[in-house]
């Protein structure tokens, strides 16, 4: 009897040990399973800031490619994205959609910081990552309060204290224009700016001026704005409205030193229309490589980019940065969704999204690479000043490392 009943106990603890280590060898969450990873996304296929529709086009494009070669460990990416016109009831509707209808893993470099904001409190609800959004705002970097949402570029208060840096150094007797969207993205910039300012804010700024992303036309304001005598103009607006403003700019003979954020550094979308003349002269910070600079012609990452979009995006406009950025951004979850390997649970994937060392995707400038932390929410946080000169961007200076809390 007690032989029978020990060798029951030792099948039982067998079975608990196989089923334990089934368990210890895939892990799944709602939207990923042997053979797929379910991912959502929201972009602005049209509406104001429809100029970034071509980052989803992107991603899209470069999912497409890894599942042609044999997909992530083994599982193919569903690569699901909606429109939501760059509007915050819109993208609420979308990301529920996705979520609760569609079932996705988690939601990828979602667009924008007033239509993100709408929805980071859901997700943190959900436990649902908001991972690597497309956008700067310095609040996706905060895991206590927030721990299921992470940003992904630079985010707009690192770039603007960079700019305030250059501003105090290249031109002591500053009189600056701050031009800005009135919304989370401006006011971030304004801030930035402030900061390092300082004391001497009141004396450096003569005039702030902010848009509504509603109005077809800001030329008055930047009428208004060359009235104040300023030789300082600081550029804080979205590519339709960035590439208006340095229109109106040349338009108006005025000669300001032109700092413009990197959100609007795409010479297909903002130099061009703006007039690659009237565009001389404009200073950014970046931290992508530009694909169409002969700088790059030998760069290893930027053959394998360039391979990328002749086959997979054939005839694409690669003068366009948001095509560098949605594939950067891609390379960076491939990269995460491979160090999670079987454990495709949500939390894993916030915590491999945590522990990205020294990662450099293809893409970006020699120098600047990824690095995260379970404290540090903040992807990307180096910068490279760079001028607008005879139709490219031109690197210069050192890179600028700015960790968000200094």
């Amino acid at each position: 009897m007690n032989k029978k009943l020990s060798l029951l106990a030792a099948a039982t603890a067998l079975t608990l040990l196989t089923t334990q280590g089934a368990y210890a060898q895939k892990k799944y969450d709602t939207g990923a399973s042997d053979t797929e990873i379910k991912i959502g996304n929201v972009e602005a296929y049209s509406g104001p800031a429809s100029a970034y529709g071509i980052i989803g086009k992107t991603e899209d494009a470069y999912f497409k490619m890894i599942n042609d070669q044999g997909g992530i460990n083994g599982r193919k990416i569903n690569f699901i994205s909606y429109d939501d016109g760059y509007s915050p009831p819109k993208t609420v509707e979308q990301v529920r959609k996705l979520i609760e209808s569609d079932e996705v893993f988690l939601v990828f470099n979602a667009l924008g910081t007033p239509t993100q904001t709408a929805v980071q409190k859901y997700h943190n609800a959900k436990k649902v990552p908001q991972l690597f959004l497309a956008t700067g705002a310095s609040k996706w970097n905060d895991p206590k309060a927030f721990p299921w949402t992470m940003g992904f570029q630079p985010s707009y208060r690192v770039e603007a204290r960079i700019f305030a840096k250059y501003i105090m150094k290249a031109k002591p007797d500053a009189k600056v224009a701050i031009f800005y969207a009135n919304d989370d993205f401006g006011k971030d910039y304004v801030a930035g700016i402030k900061e390092i300012f300082g004391d001497k804010a009141s004396s450096l700024i003569v005039a702030e001026e902010s848009y509504e992303t509603t109005e077809p036309s800001i030329d008055s304001h930047i009428v208004k704005l060359k009235g104040t005598g300023a030789n300082v103009f600081v550029n804080i607006a979205t590519p339709k409205f960035a590439a208006q403003a340095i229109k109106k700019i040349a338009e108006l003979e005025w000669k300001p030193m032109q700092v413009m954020t990197d959100v609007s550094i795409s010479i297909g979308a903002v130099m061009q229309p703006a007039g690659l003349q009237a565009s001389e002269g404009v200073l950014s910070a970046g931290y992508l490589k530009d694909a169409a600079d002969p700088q790059w012609k030998d760069d290893d990452g930027m053959k394998k980019f360039l391979a990328f979009v002749s086959k997979y995006m054939p005839g694409t406009d690669i003068t366009d940065t948001n095509v560098v950025y949605g594939y950067t951004a891609a390379q960076a979850l491939v990269q995460t969704l491979k160090q999670c390997g079987d454990d495709l649970t949500r939390e894993n994937v916030m915590k491999q999204a945590a522990s990205l060392k020294d990662f450099a995707p293809d893409t970006l400038i020699p120098g600047i690479k990824i690095n995260t932390s379970s404290s540090d929410f903040a992807p990307i946080e180096q910068l490279k000043m760079m001028q607008f000169k005879g139709g490219k961007w031109d690197l210069f200076g050192d890179i600028i490392s700015a960790e968000t809390g200094g």
